[in-house]
């Protein structure tokens, strides 16, 4: 009665016929005591329970005395001091302390079960208990993770795995049923989204749900695990990690042309299924591994995705430390799950990672230097050597057409003599402090001898050179040299020669390059900053990890490449499960721990401690195998649920706590552009490369000029959009794309208007809707409404409408057509110039407006 619920089968009824009382009937504790005892705060005389330390769901806790009787007195409700509060018989206080009063029935409940000698179900160790039993006072993460037992649960048909053991017996324990399993059009819809983030196609489709094989998902699944891509997919979150962006930050936010090498790395590593172990490796330290390869390397620009600033009279040294700062925070992020940045000026005010601890990681990166390496591509060598000769003697045709050869040396002088005497001259001193601000190593280049210098060494120091001409060209020089028509307006003024070397480039096959980092050659001393400030350097440290934490083994190998090993060390309590609880986060919309930024004492605790030590333990198990840990629970009977909300949970778990159904996830800014140009059929199927610039709204690039990406290049997947920090590509802002500033371990998702503006009004969106009204004409010709209908619902939502649905938008169609027959500009606008054999431009402009409908659905943009 206190649930709604019909009589257990198997149950006695009572003597009046009706389901039996809970005075007459054996009261389940975990079933029906528990969830009027959980969450709620009680008292006995100013002992608070369950907030203050004392528990009633665990015995020892809730026979502690008060001062004038115990809480609870098996088979005694009317001495139990719990009645008597919860009941109202005492007049000075009445519990729960908050929330609602129990209701007559609840209280009834709790009677009956003290009656009946208030037994407590044998407790199940939680992690936390663990952490306190093991070491007292001893945070949960960490400790390591131990293997627990697979639960013993009710209803084993349910479960297709050990995922789904954990899973029921929590539910089991609130009296909680699991969903029944998606229909198929959802599940192949959901499992295509969340493993390579596009839409299943229509043939896709009708495979899976002609096949009746009982391992058809299985199937599916190895399927879109070995796509190409679900690297592009699955990067996208690692993406995040790192903060990956293609400009510098700060004022200036110069472009990194190079920043894309990582990224590019990082789709063929998830794709290959690189074990994590490794992964982790190659990018905290690829660079000291023993004959380290050029894609090792690469793998450190990892540590590349900092901000830099490159503005006039900033201090180097302290942006340097800056970055340094940032890599070590992002490290403790990304793998520990801590905020040990917290930790830069002080203690950390909650978690055990004292101000030394975090100078003992920053030591780690305090040695690193940043360089770049040509990093060509498979196939781009060949072209490059065949036709570099040829684009040589251009460049230096055009380098002496402007008297650079004569001019450069000038330059160079001066600025290397600023550099022992920046008082001298101002121009000269800040063409020194320019050249180390704008340029990697742009100083170090100027001090070799230029016979020394490599053609890369000597072309980058040109090129800055060029960039700067009008240092050394002053209007006096200009009329010396007697070449003012080379100088468009004179006066000092830049020639044209700097775009006309940036057009001859492009004209030419080059190789890519890699941001990474490498061992200094000259590493300097870390020492403790008092407050975090870069002017106090306080004691000397040396690279460590935090004390709360398994120690760094010891060994011979560089420290930071220690420290990588000791990451995915089977003695570090956090890496394994910081990773399976992002992992999980993707797939559910929440991880185990839903601070899956935070494993410290301020986070959450996890929902299913259990489930979770046993998936990083699996995980570890496995090789640090990715995709065998996400098959395992994309196939379980979790995973696998309907979406569908039941009046059950609203009230009994209403944020899905216990996972007794899927999520809905409204799709990432990305995935949303994706599954628009893929149902259109527009979608660029190139992987990897260089980051493109689809059309910008008027208005939304602010520094610089936004030149658009042509032909099929401005039609590939949105984690390949140039994302600049100060002035982000617009619609990713609009669905909550991070802004590449920091570490984004979990993504927010909002609703608003602009969102609908701009999926109706987007350039983008509008093209894709033209594009898949053209599909849906093309794949039915001869077709009748209802057929294209089906072909279009198939495309967006895996599914056909249904009959109400079908009604509704033949209506709409119809209204578009009469208002479309007197307004031939509208056709034009929507439809330009139709070209399809046998359709009428009304027609044709009516089912792009159709299919602009389709792709604003929240079932469009939602994965169910």
């Amino acid at each position: 009665a206190l649930h709604g619920k019909a009589p257990v089968p198997g149950e006695q009824e009572s003597r009046t016929g009706g389901p039996p009382s809970p005075a007459e009937r054996k009261i389940d504790f975990r079933r029906e005591i528990a969830p009027v005892l959980e969450g709620k705060c009680y008292s006995c005389h100013g002992e608070v329970m369950q907030q203050g330390g004392l528990r009633l769901d665990n015995q020892s806790d809730a026979l502690r005395g008060g001062q004038t009787g115990l809480a609870i007195r098996p088979g005694d409700s009317a001495g139990s001091r719990l009645i008597q509060l919860v009941a109202g018989e005492d007049d000075r206080l009445t519990m729960p302390l908050s929330g609602e009063r129990l209701t007559t029935a609840q209280v009834s409940l709790l009677r009956a079960w003290i009656d009946q000698g208030a037994e407590w179900p044998e407790a199940e160790e939680t992690a936390a208990e663990r952490a306190a039993a093991d070491q007292p006072g001893q945070h949960w993460a960490f400790l390591p993770p131990r293997r627990p037992p697979v639960p013993r649960v009710e209803g084993t048909a349910w479960v297709r795995n050990p995922i789904d053991a954990f899973v029921l017996a929590r539910l089991q324990e609130r009296g909680i049923q699991p969903s029944p399993e998606a229909d198929r059009s959802t599940l192949i819809r959901r499992l295509s989204l969340d493993l390579i983030g596009l839409p299943p196609t229509p043939q896709a489709v009708e495979r899976f749900l002609g096949d009746r094989r009982p391992d058809a998902v299985e199937r599916l699944v190895d399927q879109l695990l070995s796509s190409p891509r679900y690297g592009e997919k699955w990067a996208r979150q690692w993406l995040d990690l790192a903060h990956y962006a293609d400009s510098d930050g700060y004022a200036d936010d110069h472009p990194r042309p190079h920043a894309w090498r990582w990224r590019h790395w990082v789709i063929e590593a998830l794709n290959r299924n690189m074990p994590f172990d490794q992964f982790t490796t190659e990018q905290i330290a690829g660079d000291l591994l023993p004959q380290a390869t050029l894609e090792q390397k690469v793998a450190t620009g990892f540590h590349r995705n900092t901000l830099t600033n490159t503005e006039g009279g900033s201090k180097r040294e302290e942006f340097r430390v800056e970055q340094v700062v940032d890599r070590t925070s992002t490290v403790g992020a990304v793998w520990l799950g801590l905020t040990v940045g917290c930790a830069r000026c002080h203690d950390h005010k909650y978690d055990p990672v004292t101000q030394e601890d975090f100078y003992k990681l920053f030591a780690f990166f305090n040695t690193a230097v940043e360089v770049n390496l040509e990093a060509p591509l498979p196939g781009e060598m060949g072209p490059y050597l065949s036709r570099n000769r040829e684009y040589r003697q251009k460049r230096e045709a055009l380098l002496a057409e402007y008297r650079v050869p004569e001019l450069q040396p000038e330059w160079e002088r001066k600025t290397l003599d600023a550099a022992t005497n920046p008082e001298a001259s101002f121009e000269w001193g800040l063409s020194w402090d320019i050249l180390g601000l704008h340029l990697a190593y742009g100083q170090e280049y100027l001090r070799l001898d230029p016979q020394r210098r490599t053609r890369k060494q000597q072309d980058k120091l040109t090129d800055h050179f060029v960039k700067w001409y009008n240092l050394v060209v002053t209007e006096e020089r200009i009329k010396e040299l007697r070449f003012e028509e080379l100088v468009a307006g004179g006066g000092g003024e830049a020639p044209e020669h700097r775009p006309k070397l940036e057009e001859l480039a492009e004209q030419y096959p080059a190789l890519s390059e890699a941001q990474m980092i490498a061992q200094s050659p000259d590493p300097p001393k870390t020492h403790l900053l008092t407050r975090g400030d870069y002017l106090r350097p306080g004691a000397e440290v040396q690279p460590g990890v935090p004390a709360v934490l398994p120690p760094l083994p010891e060994g011979d190998e560089p420290p930071r490449l220690r420290l990588a090993r000791w990451l995915v060390s089977r003695e570090n309590p956090l890496t394994a499960r910081v990773t399976v609880n992002r992992i999980w986060q993707e797939l559910f919309g929440r991880g185990l721990v839903a601070t899956s930024d935070d494993f410290g004492t301020r986070g959450d605790d996890p929902t299913h401690p259990e489930l979770l030590d046993w998936l990083a333990t699996e995980f570890v198990s496995s090789g640090w195998n990715v995709k065998k840990l996400q098959k395992l629970i994309v196939t379980s009977a979790t995973y696998r649920q309907s979406s569908k909300q039941r009046e059950q949970l609203q009230d009994a778990d209403p944020e899905n706590r216990w996972l007794a159904r899927q999520t809905p996830l409204r799709l990432s800014a990305e995935l949303i552009r994706d599954i628009s140009l893929a149902a259109a059929g527009l979608l660029d199927p190139a992987i990897g490369g260089k980051s493109i610039r689809p059309p910008m709204p008027e208005g939304g690039y602010t520094k610089g000029k936004w030149r658009e990406s042509s032909g099929r290049e401005a039609y590939r997947r949105g984690l390949y959009i140039f994302f600049k920090r100060r002035s982000p590509y617009p619609q990713l802002m609009n669905f909550d794309a991070p802004d590449a500033r920091g570490v984004c371990s979990r993504r927010h998702r909002s609703t608003t208007p602009l969102q609908a503006l701009n999926l109706l009004n987007d350039p983008v969106f509008v093209e894709a809707a033209r594009g898949l009204a053209v599909s849906v004409l093309r794949a039915q010709p001869r077709g009748s409404f209802r057929e294209r209908l089906d072909y279009a619902f198939v495309t967006c939502l895996s599914r056909r409408p249904s009959l109400n649905e079908q009604e509704r938008l033949a209506g709409y169609y119809r209204q578009q057509q009469e208002i479309l027959k007197g307004k031939p500009e509208s056709i034009e606008q929507l439809f330009p110039a139709a070209g399809l054999e046998g359709v009428g431009g009304v027609e044709a402009a009516a089912w792009v407006g159709l299919s602009s409908v389709l792709m604003n659905l929240d079932e469009f943009i939602t994965r169910r």
